[in-house]
C-alpha cells in the first residue's frame, strides 16, 4: 500500500508557494511545515505529498519518466489545477482534455518548480 509521495526542491519556500496555490485547486493543503519540508494532505487529513530539501544536501533533480499523479474531483478542477501551474511559474507538458489511454480520461500534464512531472486527471462519463 502506497503511503505517499516525496519530492525533492532547491528552493524550499518557492516551492511550498507553487504547490500551496497548485494543490488547492484539488482540496490539498499544507498540514505540515519545517525548515526541511512541506507535507499535504486533502479532506481526510493524511499527508500523501511531501516537498522537502534532500537529505544528503546535494542537489534535487527530476527523474526521467517519474511523475507524480493527483486525482481531481471535476474537469473544471484539472484546468483549473493547470492554469495554477503555469500562473506559479510551472511549465506546460499537456493542456487540459480527453487522451486517448481511456475513454473516460480527462486530465492534463504540467513541471514544478523543480522539473518534477506533474499529472491530474478524472475520469469522466463519455
Amino acid at each position: 500500500m502506497l503511503s505517499g509521495v516525496c519530492i525533492g526542491t532547491n528552493d524550499l519556500k518557492a516551492s511550498g508557494d507553487f504547490y500551496d496555490a497548485v494543490l488547492a485547486t484539488i482540496g490539498m493543503t499544507c498540514v505540515f511545515s519545517d525548515p526541511q519540508e512541506r507535507g499535504y494532505a486533502g479532506k481526510d487529513g493524511k499527508i500523501t505529498f511531501f516537498i522537502l530539501l534532500p537529505f544528503d544536501q546535494q542537489k534535487a533533480t527530476s527523474g526521467n519518466g517519474t511523475q507524480v499523479m493527483f486525482y481531481a474531483p471535476d474537469s473544471e478542477a484539472v484546468k483549473a489545477f493547470h492554469a495554477a501551474v503555469l500562473l506559479n511559474g510551472g511549465t506546460d507538458e499537456g493542456a487540459p482534455g480527453p487522451r486517448h489511454y481511456h475513454p473516460d480520461y480527462y486530465g492534463a500534464y504540467a513541471r514544478d518548480l523543480d522539473g518534477n512531472k506533474l499529472n491530474v486527471s478524472v475520469n469522466i462519463q463519455a
